[in-house]
């Protein structure tokens, strides 16, 4: 008789033999290079993270901006801003697309610069050599020369925050030539030449008399450029009265430093604007912002302003879809997932890591999915005592706190085979870097059990949610397969459609294509 151990056959479809190494060096299946551009389009932040540096996040995109269609960069770029609301990658995109070509960039180009720092940043990128040129070149210079031109007074001084370059550096660059008195005299202000004071616009003249005299009224500026001057926390309350939703967010401890809480009223204003479900959609806030916040406040900030962060995430969370059957949902909470979930940046890491990604996506798709199971893994499925009516942050602090071991995809669904469970969807989120159970270079882990499992589960799908940019998949992409990259609401969009039957053996390549340039 044969070596069984050699020829052992599976019941129902060839498992596919791996084709590639992750970067933990076991076996894997490569992503095609739509896929892979996808996906770090939608998880790179160019910042190391625990298996991949960020110059390795950039010569993987540069090598497979030139492999893929111009037209599926363009659609890149417009889905990781518009969807994924990522800010280096969109950049990054269009200065490689604008190598390639320039009519899908001026199409393109609009809908992925939509504010000052993602212009900010496509000058950076393309003065840095990094696409293979350290000038604008005249299509690209016009473009910016376009944003300028089209941009609000105010677009213009919240575009002025930030350095490296700076907006004067721009204008400085493209020379921009101003439609109006007034938009002349904002650009010679704005790079220090000699203006007519009379023709600045309303918003600059507050601002320089606020300068001169801080009695006046606080102008309605973005809130950096008054951090140099004395103010009282009467004044920081009016700058926390017109701020931003993301700046509120994001600046609770200074205005806690600032007394603004000890004004009558002024915690539940800000409670109140943070818990606001308009404004919250508006923001295109991701859940692990919020989780940020959450971390970050200090113990000072009012209960009630802390609680309304809770609230946001409820909200923020809220389009999670429901899925019929059961669902199984399987964060990753091993040791690779500590690292940050945005890469290290020297003095700006996020408190956010990767294990609180996944612990957030399991708690929000618990939230809706009431009877799901949640099974974390690491080395084996540790069990968690977790209840699904309590809040989104609540949960994922819980799932969060387990941490530490090695990487086994496969040991939920081999726990589920073990058990004979019946199944109807798997939602796994991780870095996706599986070796624990690297047996064999013939098949992964993952797909070895997952075949298992539709032995009993014909109609069964394994959801892959990855949030690092690594370019592999423990579960090729097949029907009853969705791989899928970040952690947006457009994350849940896929992952809704493909459970309802709604998208192809493309998955998520198919949703990217669909955009109109």
């Amino acid at each position: 008789m044969a070596n069984k151990n050699l020829f052992a056959s599976y019941v129902g479809k060839l498992i596919p033999r791996t084709n590639t190494a992750n970067r933990a060096g076991a076996p894997a299946y490569e992503l095609e290079p739509r896929h892979q551009l996808a996906q770090l389009a939608m998880t790179g932040t160019l910042s190391p993270t625990f298996y991949a540096s960020g110059a390795a996040q950039l010569a993987d995109v540069m090598a497979l901006a030139g492999k893929v269609d111009p037209a599926f960069l363009a659609k890149a770029a417009i889905y990781a801003r518009k969807r994924g609301h990522m800010k280096d990658m969109p950049a990054l995109l269009l200065a490689a697309l604008s190598t390639r070509d320039t009519a899908l960039l001026s199409a393109a180009f609009p809908h992925a610069i939509d504010n000052g720092r993602m212009l900010r940043n496509f000058v950076q990128i393309m003065r840095s050599g990094a696409v293979g040129r350290k000038s604008l070149g005249s299509r690209p210079k016009a473009l910016v020369e376009g944003w300028l031109a089209a941009a609000t007074d105010r677009q213009i001084l919240q575009a002025a925050v930030g350095q490296s370059p700076s907006l004067a550096d721009i204008v400085k660059m493209v020379h921009p030539k101003p439609a109006t008195p007034e938009r002349r005299a904002l650009y010679a202000w704005l790079i220090g030449k000699p203006y007519d004071v009379a023709a600045l616009p309303e918003i600059v003249r507050s601002f320089e008399a606020f300068k001169r005299d801080p009695k006046a009224r606080v102008p309605d500026v973005p809130f950096q450029m008054l951090t140099a001057l004395e103010l009282t926390p009467q004044h920081w309350a009016e700058i926390a009265k017109t701020a931003g939703w993301q700046m509120l967010r994001m600046n609770l401890n200074t205005f806690d430093r600032q007394c603004v809480f000890a004004l009558d009223g002024m915690a539940e204003r800000i409670a109140a604007r943070l818990k606001d479900e308009r404004e919250i959609r508006k923001s295109r806030v991701l859940p692990y912002q919020l989780m940020t916040a959450y971390l970050a406040a200090s113990k000072d900030v009012p209960g009630i302003v802390r609680e309304a962060l809770q609230d946001a995430m409820e909200i923020a969370t809220a389009n999670v879809p429901a899925f019929s059957g059961n669902v199984v949902i399987c964060p990753d909470v091993s040791g690779s997932m500590s690292s940050p979930a945005t890469g290290y940046r020297k003095g700006a890491t996020s408190v956010v890591r990767c294990i609180d990604v996944a612990a957030l996506v399991a708690a929000a798709v618990l939230r809706v999915n009431t009877s799901a199971r949640v099974l974390p893994f690491e080395n084996d499925v540790v069990r968690a005592n977790i209840n699904p009516r309590d809040s989104v942050m609540t949960n994922a602090a819980k799932l969060a706190a387990i941490g530490g071991g090695g990487t086994n995809c496969s040991a939920p669904i081999a726990l589920l085979n073990a058990e004979r469970a019946k199944v109807d969807m798997v939602v796994m989120v991780s870095d996706n870097q599986s070796w624990m159970d690297a047996r064999r270079a013939d098949a992964t882990g993952l797909m070895k059990e997952w075949t298992k499992l539709k032995q009993c589960n014909r109609n069964a799908k394994l959801v892959c949610i990855d949030i690092q940019p690594h370019g592999t998949t423990q579960a090729i992409e097949r029907a009853d397969i969705l791989n899928v990259g970040g952690f947006s609401d457009a994350v849940f969009e896929v992952v809704a459609e493909f459970a309802a039957g709604n998208i192809g053996p493309k998955h998520w390549v198919g949703e990217i294509e669909k955009i109109k340039l």
